[in-house]
């Protein structure tokens, strides 16, 4: 006999199909590995999947850590004067210079070892729903947390790149900066 009709009006398979329609459901949604990778990515291990966290919510939680990262090394910013010889006037002149070796040195500490220790988290991420994650889902390694904060350091610390790593996070299917790339991690829901 023939083969049963289909029904040309609907997707004809999995890549055809919008993320999450046709798929097995679980008891907390789609089930993970039941379809085609969607907008979803997979949590810690062999929980429901996590979903990418928001734009909004990762600048607010970035806002506020920064703001913490401040007030932490602010004691170790500070400014002091050197005397140079200003060849125009002749003369000994005091210009300030800043300090802040110190203080970038203890925000690094700050995301490296709350991100690789605290599950992913920041203060920041954890009040605003957040947490990185490696691109499977997984918990980020203590060598993978150093690395995403060493490229987000050295790019904030080059001019207007800092900059355009937040900027990728607009124009990414992922939602990821350059320093997410580099590490190969992502921020999603908690």
């Amino acid at each position: 006999m023939g083969s049963p009709p289909s029904d040309s009006s609907g997707p004809s398979s999995w890549s055809d199909q919008p993320p999450g329609h046709g798929r097995p459901a679980g008891p907390y949604g789609p089930r993970h590995g039941s379809g085609p990778p969607g907008p979803e990515y997979p949590g810690y291990g062999a929980g429901p999947p996590a979903r990418l966290g928001g734009r909004w919510r990762r600048l607010f939680a970035g806002i506020l850590d920064i703001v913490i990262v401040g007030i932490i090394s602010s004691p170790f910013t500070y400014e002091s004067f050197d005397t140079v010889w200003d060849t125009r006037e002749g003369v000994f002149v005091q210009i300030p210079v800043q300090h802040t070796l110190l203080a970038s040195v203890i925000g690094f500490l700050y995301y490296w070892l709350l991100t690789a220790f605290w599950d992913g988290r920041t203060v920041g991420k954890r009040l605003f729903g957040l947490r990185v994650t490696d691109v499977s889902g997984r918990r980020v390694g203590v060598g993978q947390a150093a690395l995403r904060e060493l490229v987000a350091w050295v790019l904030y610390a080059t001019c207007c790149l800092g900059w355009i790593n937040l900027a990728f996070i607009l124009f990414t299917s992922r939602k990821q900066a350059i320093h997410d790339m580099a590490a190969k991690t992502l921020v999603v829901d908690s």
